[in-house]
């Protein structure tokens, strides 16, 4: 593990100091990024226009259209967290300008069943029954839809496809009516990491545009689409995109509207299922406590769930559908907990904990008990042990082999399984994703030549360094700042993926350390001359007396009384020269 400061253009501190900014947050802002004090405004007309997306202007006419003539649409949804918001968020938007609830509809492929995205298989099932759609709006998927897409097109329904993924490099993109997608060839949206449930966020605001122009409303008597923003910020943060600056503003207005009790129904009851307070609602909530009881749906389960969730205006109803996706989550949770434990087997004929050299330069795991429901949480576990680009899979249903990826910074796992694919035509019947994500499916016994294939291109991308972990650091918290005000200052702020929380580091001396809970280091430490409070999750192993750890400022809550503690991230011996070292 190497520790390492990040820099702080010390002009650009200053300059924030000047305009207002607290010292501390002038000096973490201007390491991730910030420039100016302008960036910070997170108000709603700060955020990229709608038309510089492009297709945003031509879906906000094909919606209008679907309105006015009273068309049947229906939503096909996605199995996750942004899928289920983006869901959500469409259905929600439309009622509000002025679709017919009787008109609205939706379809969520079956994970085992039916495999990801608009296929023909989804586009029968969106047309079976009386209430045919005419138009199908694809979210958070479809980008990779051809044959869905044509099916439906040879039905007579009109297509939207609102995606993010990235779409195949040198292939033509399907014959949708209109695709919104920033990362489609030709799109000029600043904001390429935008979350599927972003995307459908503007294609409402260029609809409720395009309706405003023919004279539906005026700009006052407009309807709200802010009212929509808990949903986006629960399905940007948990998808673990980019916080852009664009992104950034969606999170902080949707924890605006939830810390004053805004919010939909299935938001807080989700909030009350996991135990957490909505007015003290913080990015980290979205992460690791909603975003993975809706994922649990589409995991274990049917996603259903989540998005009725998320669509009900009935609070006993949210109440109890949110009780059974924390029961589903605690499901997830020992299903995980096993694989993992059969994950670390596999790794261990490489790595007994001591020598990551032996690792190869990418891991691939495959078990006949693995769950695929929960693959690609496995491999992000497996990712952060190793520090290698990971890859998990499990048979599907079809005895197909189905994959989840998760990489490290400096291997885009996307272009890795198109170069996979060129090189092995045939091996990859299926795949998509991210740079940090992304999925493949293969035929039965072809795990062992993918292992190879995408071994031999991490050992072409990936050199030494970029296979040392390294754990990117603040520096030493100043003393002044070693209060609850600080714990405070920092969670009102938007932190996530590509603006990571402060994690700060320091010498301390270990005054007593014990494991509670038979996993968890607690320790007493001595810093800068006071004493702390400090805990280590998930982590068995004694510090020495002496050591440099990087660590997160919390609050530990305990019979009414706060107490700030340090969360540890990660330790290294002070003797070790500065910005690197051993990890402990």
């Amino acid at each position: 593990m190497i520790l390492h400061t990040r820099d702080v253009p010390p002009r650009i501190r200053h300059a924030l100091e000047q305009a207002g900014v607290h010292p501390l947050l002038a000096q973490l802002l201007a390491a991730r990024g910030v420039r100016t004090a302008e960036e910070l405004d997170d108000g709603l007309p700060r955020l990229l226009p709608p038309e510089t997306l492009r297709g945003a202007t031509e879906a906000g006419r094909l919606l209008a259209d679907a309105i006015a003539a009273g068309q049947r649409i229906c939503v096909v949804a996605d199995y996750d967290c942004d899928g289920a918001t983006a869901c959500a968020v469409a259905l929600r938007g439309l009622a509000l300008l002025g679709a017919a609830p009787q008109n609205l509809g939706y379809v969520v492929p079956d994970r085992a069943v039916h495999g990801y995205g608009l296929t023909p298989a989804i586009v029968d099932l969106a047309c079976a029954g009386a209430a045919r759609p005419q138009l199908l709006v694809t979210v958070d998927n479809g980008i990779a839809s051809h044959a869905g897409v044509a099916h439906a097109r040879s039905l007579g329904l009109a297509v939207l496809v609102t995606d993010h993924h990235l779409p195949a490099a040198g292939q033509p993109l399907p014959a949708a009516d209109v695709i919104v997608n920033p990362n489609q060839p030709d799109c000029g949206f600043a904001s390429k990491a935008i979350a599927g449930v972003g995307v459908m966020f503007y294609v409402l605001l260029a609809t409720r545009a395009e309706l405003r122009a023919r004279g539906a409303y005026d700009a006052l008597a407009q309807p709200r689409l802010d009212a929509l923003l808990d949903l986006v910020a629960l399905g940007t943060v948990a998808d673990v995109v980019k916080l852009d600056a664009n992104n950034r503003r969606l999170v902080a207005q949707g924890l605006k509207r939830i810390r004053s009790g805004r919010m939909q129904p299935g938001v807080a009851a989700l909030f009350r299922a996991a135990g957490r307070d909505p007015v003290r609602a913080a990015g980290f909530d979205f992460g690791f406590a909603l975003g993975p009881r809706i994922n649990a749906a589409g995991r274990l389960a049917d996603m259903t769930l989540g998005i009725e969730c998320l669509l009900t205006d009935d609070p006993a109803r949210a109440a109890s559908l949110a009780a059974q996706l924390d029961a589903i989550n605690r499901e997830r949770r020992d299903v995980e907990a096993g694989m993992r434990e059969q994950a670390e087997q596999l790794l261990a004929r490489w790595w007994s904990g001591a020598d990551a050299a032996a690792v190869p330069p990418a891991v691939v795991l495959f078990d006949e008990g693995f769950h695929e429901g929960v693959v690609g949480i496995v491999a992000g576990r497996v990712k952060d042990r190793a520090h290698r680009p990971t890859f998990v899979f499990a048979r599907g249903a079809n005895g197909q082999l189905k994959g989840s990826g998760r990489s490290i910074p400096g291997f885009h796992l996307r272009d890795a399984l198109d170069l996979v694919a060129k090189r092995h035509p045939g091996l990859l019947l299926r795949f998509g994703g991210h740079a940090m994500a992304a999925g493949c499916t293969l035929q039965d016994g072809g795990v062992t030549v993918f292992e190879a294939a995408l071994a031999q291109v991490a050992s072409e991308w990936l050199d030494a360094a970029t296979l040392q972990r390294t754990l990117r650091t603040d520096g030493p918290l100043p003393l002044q700042w070693f209060n609850a005000e600080t714990v405070a200052l920092l969670d009102a702020q938007v932190w996530g993926q590509g603006f990571e929380a402060p994690v700060f580091c320091d010498e301390v001396q270990v005054l007593q350390q014990r494991l509670v809970g038979e996993k968890h280091l607690k320790l007493r430490l001595r810093h800068a001359g006071q004493e702390r409070d400090a805990i280590w999750f998930s982590h068995d192993q004694p510090l020495p007396e002496r050591t440099r750890l990087a660590y997160r400022l919390g609050l530990d809550e305990w019979n009414g009384r706060q107490r700030v503690q340090m969360l540890i991230e990660a330790a290294q011996e002070p003797a070790a020269p500065a910005g690197a070292g051993a990890a402990v």
